[in-house]
């Protein structure tokens, strides 16, 4: 009974504060400290806020992109570090790929943007910091961690099979076509979903990288709540929990139909 109880505990430490922010995101207050009726005014306010649309819409892009950039570099880090054994500069190499899973963000944000502003310099590339610089950057931070799930995924699998197809007369291309890149197919939709998702939850590294006209949708919902927090943003977040949810629910029946 002790330990039900300490698990309630800790799932409404958890989800208590979401289900609040959805519940208000209906209040027709503007304060948010007091339920004063139902109304979907925030959601139609929301709907017509063409920044923060336009925000969410530059977001997106840029995950998009970030992501699938992340996943060709990570998916190549990482089958490197599964299948070529020990190599000159390994060792760096591996150390290299760590470093942003254990580097603070805002430390990344400050590097990158010091990197942007001397190739702008050297090479006039880039012209000012815009969704470009942001796009690049978060594929920088993104690539270790698509290279660390396929790297666990092709470890897992082992070599087996790939070798039995060379065995056969396959050339090495092909057993990596029909054999490898099926075995780390898993591995890159994880990475990729996982890549979009740092993209798209990032605030300190868009900020050192972005400039005028390239703010993304974190970027607006933090600058809008240091004014204090309205229904709007609620509203925001209830909509894309909505969204995360259905994506979620659709994949279970998918998964359950397959099984």
């Amino acid at each position: 009974m002790r330990l039900g109880a300490w698990l309630a505990a800790c799932y409404a430490f958890l989800y208590a504060p979401i289900a609040f922010l959805v519940v208000f995101s209906f209040n027709d207050s503007r304060l948010v400290t007091g339920w004063s009726g139902f109304s979907l005014r925030w959601y139609v306010t929301l709907l017509h806020d063409q920044g923060m649309i336009d925000a969410a819409f530059l977001s997106l892009r840029i995950a998009a992109v970030s992501a699938t950039i992340a996943c060709v570099v990570g998916a190549a880090a990482g089958f490197a570090l599964a299948r070529f054994g020990r190599f000159r500069g390994r060792t760096l190499f591996e150390a290299a790929l760590a470093v942003p899973l254990v580097m603070p963000e805002v430390i990344t944000g400050l590097s990158l943007l010091l990197l942007f502003v001397a190739l702008e310099q050297l090479i006039g590339w880039p012209s000012g910091r815009g969704a470009g610089t942001v796009t690049v950057a978060h594929a920088s931070v993104s690539v270790a961690y698509v290279a660390v799930v396929v790297r666990a995924r092709l470890a897992d699998a082992g070599e087996a099979l790939e070798q039995a197809a060379m065995d056969l007369y396959a050339p090495p291309w092909k057993a990596f076509a029909v054999i490898t890149l099926p075995l780390m197919a898993p591995a890159l939709v994880s990475g990729w979903l996982l890549a979009f998702t740092l993209s798209m939850d990032d605030v300190v590294v868009a900020s050192f990288t972005s400039g005028p006209g390239a703010s993304t949708l974190p970027m607006v919902v933090f600058s809008a709540t240091r004014l204090g927090t309205t229904p709007e943003i609620y509203a925001l977040a209830t909509v894309i929990v909505a969204v995360v949810t259905a994506v979620l629910l659709a994949v279970a029946l998918l998964s359950r139909k397959r099984g």
